[in-house]
């Protein structure tokens, strides 16, 4: 049964990059109904910064390059649209702000400007929302009851990552 005006359905996207040894970054996204299961993936080819992208864009190349470049062009590719994008690189947290779906990190340690406030417990995980966008906590929590407490929101972020090792040893195989 839903509450009024909600959806019983919720699309997750995880969206995770990998760093190819010279070659730049891959990044894929998985979008999955609210239990796991796998309803689209897509993944870039490596992307790599050049020397003038490297002194242009200076201590926000990162943040550019996997939430604005990878991160965009991938929600671009979805045909199925998440209604959250959950991720486990604070760098990432920057495609929110080329987008209207909220998207959250699983790692406050790996990035401070994460604070308590921007947070919510999903499933068995805390996520940490971009800091400019105080809107997505309250757009999560009427999603909340759709998420089992037993939920782990990383496990998928998992499989994105070993979806995007298979694709690149295919790639530097052939």
């Amino acid at each position: 049964m839903s509450r009024a005006g909600q959806s019983d359905k919720l699309r997750l996207g995880f969206l995770e990059t990998l760093e190819v040894d010279g070659r730049g970054f891959v990044g894929g996204l998985l979008v999955t109904n609210q239990v796991g299961r796998p309803l689209e993936f897509q993944c870039t080819t490596p992307v790599k910064p050049n020397r003038t992208q490297e002194i242009l864009y200076g201590n926000t190349l990162r943040s550019w390059m996997l939430g604005e470049l990878i991160g965009g062009t991938l929600l671009e590719r979805v045909s199925i649209k998440p209604e959250l994008i959950v991720t486990s690189n604070p760098y990432i947290l920057e495609l929110r702000n080329h987008t209207e779906i909220p998207v959250a990190c699983t790692d406050r340690e790996q990035s401070m400007s994460l604070s308590e406030g921007e947070s919510i417990s999903l499933g068995s995980r805390k996520l940490y929302f971009h800091e400019g966008h105080s809107e997505d906590l309250s757009t999560i929590t009427d999603h909340r009851h759709l998420i089992p407490d037993s939920a782990d929101l990383t496990e998928p972020l998992d499989r994105v990552r070993e979806a995007l090792s298979e694709t690149v040893k295919t790639v530097l195989t052939r």
